[in-house]
């Protein structure tokens, strides 16, 4: 008979079990299914040895930024911040199979050449259009409607950002937005997202920088 004590050590062990397999499962690997997309995350993994120097997303969120393109057929998506080209990379990844775009928006130079290079050591150059300067101005020449907007870059202009693509994106689109925890982000921002009844909004990966994933509401 198992006493009391012994229900509450299975316990622990199950517990930990679950830990232990959670952990595992977010730091494995994606699989490539196919030579193009190999060639994208072997690029990908080269950029996450300079992760730190770049500010990009964490991993598991670049996973997220390519599953919720991919299950919502995505074919025009728009990235505020482009750094290096680490999270359009995974974008990519989604959009090859779509038959989608990105354009991406980057203030610096250097960071400009710095992505098209890595953009074009992933064979992704075709579907990719980089736009350099200020992002608040060049958004305003955008004239299709978005299926996604992803935005991460000076988190005070967060809500700018948001008022100037938001009306290009179609209902039903997503609009995505980084380090919804930290760095703090913009309090007027996380209103306009919380508080319109045209949008709903939730918050994921809350456990590191946070992304808020937000819905236009058909």
């Amino acid at each position: 008979m198992l006493t009391k004590a012994m229900f509450c050590i299975l316990g622990v062990i199950t517990l930990m079990g679950i830990a232990f397999i959670t952990q595992a499962a977010v730091e494995s690997s994606t699989l490539p299914k196919t030579a193009e997309e190999k060639q994208i995350l072997s690029v990908i993994s080269e950029l996450e040895k300079s992760r730190g120097e770049m500010l990009n997303v964490p991993t598991e969120d670049g996973r997220l930024l390519r599953l919720l393109t991919e299950v919502s057929n995505a074919k025009s998506v728009v990235e505020i911040g482009t750094s290096n080209g680490y999270s359009a990379l995974w974008f990519c990844l989604a959009l090859r199979v779509t038959g989608g775009k990105l354009t991406t928006f980057e203030i610096d130079p250097q960071k400009v050449k710095l992505a098209q290079s890595n953009f074009k050591k992933a064979g992704v150059e075709k579907i990719v259009t980089v736009v350099e300067g200020d992002a608040h101005e060049e958004v305003k020449k955008l004239k299709d409607p978005i299926d996604i907007v992803f935005i991460d870059a000076d988190k005070s202009g967060y809500p700018d950002y948001l008022n100037k693509l938001l009306p290009l994106v179609r209902p039903g689109g997503l609009i995505i937005a980084h380090n919804m925890k930290s760095p703090a982000p913009s309090p007027e921002y996380i209103k306009a997202i919380t508080t319109n009844p045209d949008l709903e909004t939730i918050f994921l990966n809350m456990q590191a920088a946070g992304v808020g994933v937000t819905l236009k509401k058909r």
